[in-house]
C-alpha cells in the first residue's frame, strides 16, 4: 500500500489489555483520602488494637508417656534442661578362671569401681612400742632346726680343727656370730639382688608403692622406715618377706591388684616380719647348711662309688654296698638323738610353715584386710587350677608325704580360717 502527501493517517487500534494513555490536555483526577480507616470501636481511630489475648499457661505436668523407663514425658520446647543424673557404669565381666585380667581404668572424676579398691589417707601414725618379736611359729621353727645346727657346728668343728689346729675355736666362734648378718643391711641388699634375684622398684612404682605401705604399716603401728620394699620380675601374684628388713612383691601383682588387695599382701608379709617368721627361717637355713652340704657331698660320694664298682664287678658292688650299709647303721646308733630328728625335720619344718602362713593370714586379717586378701586367694587358687588344667588331666598334684612338705596349706583351709573375718562387716 502507498500513502499520498496530505492525506490523514489513522492511529493504531489499541490492543486488549493494553493502558491507554490519557491525553496530555486532560488533568488528572485527585486521589481520595489514602489514610487508613479507623479501628473498630475505636473513638477517634488513633487508639492500638487491642492485645490479643495470652494462652493460659500450663500448670500441671504432662501426662506420663508410656514406653520410658520412669514413665516421665521429654521437656517441651522451651523449657530448661537439666543436667542428666550420673548412672554408675555396669561392672565388667569377670574374667575367664585362671586370668586375672586387665587393671580397672578409672572413670573421670570417681574413684575405680574394683570393690577391693580403697582410698588410703595421710593420717598421724601412732608406732607400738613392740615393733618386732618371735612367736610361738618362730620359736619352733628355730626349736626344729636345732639338730641340723648341732651337725653343723660338728662338721665346722671337725674342719676348722683338721685346718687350724689348736686355733680351730676362731672360725666356729666366726661361724655362729655370724648369723647376725641376717639383720645387716648391706648384706641383706646382697641377698636380695643375688639370692632373690629382686631389684630396688622405679620411681613411678615406688610412688604405687609407698601409699598401700604406709597404709598397712600405720595400721600396724610399724615404722615404714624399718622395712625395704623390693621388686621381682616375675608373672605370679605373689609377695616375700626375708630377712630381717626385705618386703618383696612381683610386677605382675603391683600392676595388676587393686590397692586393697595389694595391702592384704603387704600386710601378710608384715606378719611374717612381726612374728619374726622371716629372721627365723634365714637364720636356721644359715645353720643348717655346713651339714646339708656335707650330707650331700656323701650322697654324691656314694653313688660315684657305686657306680665304679658296678663297673668292675657285681661282686664289688656287693661289698661296697654292705660296707656303707653298715658304716651308716653305726653312725644311726651313735648319733639317734640328732639323727632321727633331722629326719623328721623336713616335715616338722613344713608344718611350721604352714603354721606361718595362718598366722600372716591372721595378721593382715586383723588389719582389716580380710576381703581384699580372701580375693587374692581366690584368684591364686584359679591360676593354680589354669596350670593344672592347661597340663592335662596326667598333671602331677601334691598326695600323701609330698603333701605333708608343702609349705603352704591349701587354699581352701586358708579361706576357711579367714572367715570369721570375712563374717564381719567389712570396712569403709
Amino acid at each position: 500500500m502507498t500513502h499520498s502527501p496530505g492525506q490523514d493517517i489513522p492511529s493504531p487500534p489499541t490492543y486488549p489489555g493494553h493502558p491507554v494513555e490519557p491525553a496530555a490536555s486532560l488533568p488528572l483526577p485527585e486521589h481520595p483520602d489514602t489514610s487508613a480507616p479507623a479501628y473498630p470501636g475505636t473513638a477517634d481511630g488513633t487508639a492500638p488494637p487491642p492485645a490479643y489475648p495470652a494462652a493460659p499457661a500450663l500448670t500441671a505436668p504432662p501426662p506420663p508417656y508410656p514406653g520410658t523407663p520412669d514413665d516421665t514425658a521429654p521437656p517441651y520446647p522451651g523449657a530448661p534442661v537439666s543436667a542428666a543424673p550420673a548412672y554408675p557404669r555396669d561392672p565388667a565381666p569377670p574374667p575367664p578362671p585362671g586370668q586375672l585380667g586387665p587393671a580397672p581404668v578409672p572413670l573421670p572424676g570417681r574413684p575405680e569401681q574394683h570393690p577391693h579398691q580403697m582410698d588410703f589417707e595421710q593420717r598421724r601414725v601412732h608406732l607400738t612400742a613392740r615393733q618386732r618379736g618371735a612367736d610361738a611359729t618362730a620359736l619352733s621353727r628355730l626349736l626344729v632346726q636345732v639338730p641340723a645346727f648341732l651337725c653343723s657346728l660338728a662338721v665346722v668343728t671337725g674342719f676348722a680343727s683338721a685346718v687350724f689346729g689348736s686355733a680351730a675355736w676362731l672360725p666356729v666362734t666366726v661361724w655362729v656370730l655370724s648369723g647376725a648378718l641376717v639383720f645387716h643391711r648391706p648384706t641383706e641388699s646382697f641377698l636380695a639382688r643375688r639370692l632373690l634375684r629382686l631389684r630396688a622398684p622405679t620411681p613411678a612404682e615406688r610412688t604405687r608403692l609407698e601409699p598401700v605401705w604406709r597404709e598397712v604399716t600405720a595400721r600396724a603401728g610399724v615404722d615404714h622406715q624399718r622395712y625395704e620394699l623390693w621388686i621381682e620380675e616375675s608373672d605370679d601374684i605373689n609377695a616375700y618377706a626375708a630377712a630381717g628388713h626385705i618386703v618383696g612383691v612381683t610386677t605382675f601383682s603391683l600392676n595388676h591388684l587393686p590397692n586393697g588387695q595389694l595391702a592384704a599382701a603387704l600386710a601378710h608379709e608384715l606378719g611374717h616380719h612381726t612374728g619374726g617368721h622371716a629372721w627365723a627361717s634365714l637364720l636356721g637355713q644359715w645353720y643348717a647348711q655346713p651339714a646339708e652340704l656335707t650330707w650331700r657331698a656323701i650322697r654324691a660320694m656314694s653313688r660315684f662309688a657305686l657306680r665304679m664298682a658296678r663297673v668292675i664287678s657285681l661282686p664289688a658292688t656287693g661289698v661296697l654296698v654292705l660296707l656303707f650299709g653298715c658304716g651308716l647303721l653305726a653312725l644311726v646308733a651313735a648319733a639317734w638323738m640328732v639323727l632321727l630328728p633331722m629326719a623328721v625335720a623336713p616335715y616338722l619344718l613344713a608344718l611350721v610353715n604352714r603354721r606361718a602362713e595362718l598366722r600372716a593370714d591372721a595378721h593382715a586379717a586383723g588389719l582389716g584386710f580380710a576381703h581384699p586378701l580372701a580375693g587374692v586367694l581366690h584368684t591364686m587358687r584359679a591360676h593354680e587350677e589354669a596350670r593344672y588344667a592347661a597340663a592335662g588331666p596326667r598333671a602331677p598334684r601334691a598326695a600323701g608325704l609330698a603333701k605333708l612338705l608343702s609349705s603352704h596349706p591349701d587354699y581352701a583351709d586358708r579361706l576357711q580360717r579367714l572367715q570369721p573375718y570375712l563374717d564381719e562387716r567389712p570396712p569403709r
